[in-house]
């Protein structure tokens, strides 16, 4: 009997004079800038680090383009008055705030890696755990609004859009989009 079997073809094609070498130019890039930050962590003291982690996160903010630096801007104002125990400090080059050392949130722009939105995402360290599945990173379209503190009718109980946004839904309803 003779053989009829071909042999398996190959995935590369030798016409191509492109080379994979698995990972984006931003993603090498990235990796760069974290050994960079590694290197520069290790020679800090632990006080003077706390104080350039906010330079370096602020640093990076202005170097963004305008629509990703303006929504930077406003996420670090915002973590910083609501979580003052979270250390702004770089992650892959990016701005990210740290308990203990370890990263529990941090902000991609949409240019770092050519994507279309901006997005914030969390780590296993933010501990947001609830249920048998919860979102860890969102998209960032536009800047988020101001907190509102107190916001009232002028019968001086909360608005009914005060009320529905800031409702938590119980563990039993499923998710529902934000007006």
């Amino acid at each position: 009997m003779t053989n009829t079997r071909k042999p398996a073809k190959s995935t590369t094609t030798s016409t191509s004079n492109e080379k994979f070498d698995g990972f984006t130019a931003e993603e090498r890039q990235a990796m760069k800038e974290h050994a960079q930050e590694l290197k520069a962590s290790a020679r800090r003291s632990p006080r003077k680090a706390k104080a350039d982690g906010e330079s370096d996160v602020l640093a990076k903010i202005a170097e963004m383009s305008d629509p990703d630096r303006v929504l930077a801007q406003r996420l670090h104002e915002i973590i910083r008055s609501t979580a003052p125990d979270l250390a702004p400090k770089l992650w892959y080059g990016m701005p990210a705030y740290a308990r203990d050392g370890k990263v529990v949130c941090f902000f991609q722009s949409a240019q770092k890696f050519k994507t279309r939105y901006a997005t914030l995402g969390f780590s296993d360290q933010a501990k947001l755990d609830e249920g048998t599945m919860w979102p860890t990173t969102y998209a960032l379209t536009e800047r988020p609004p101001p907190p509102r503190h107190g916001s009232s009718s002028s019968s001086g109980r909360p608005s009914a859009e005060t009320a529905r946004n800031d409702r938590r839904p119980s563990p039993e309803e499923p998710p529902t989009a934000i007006p």
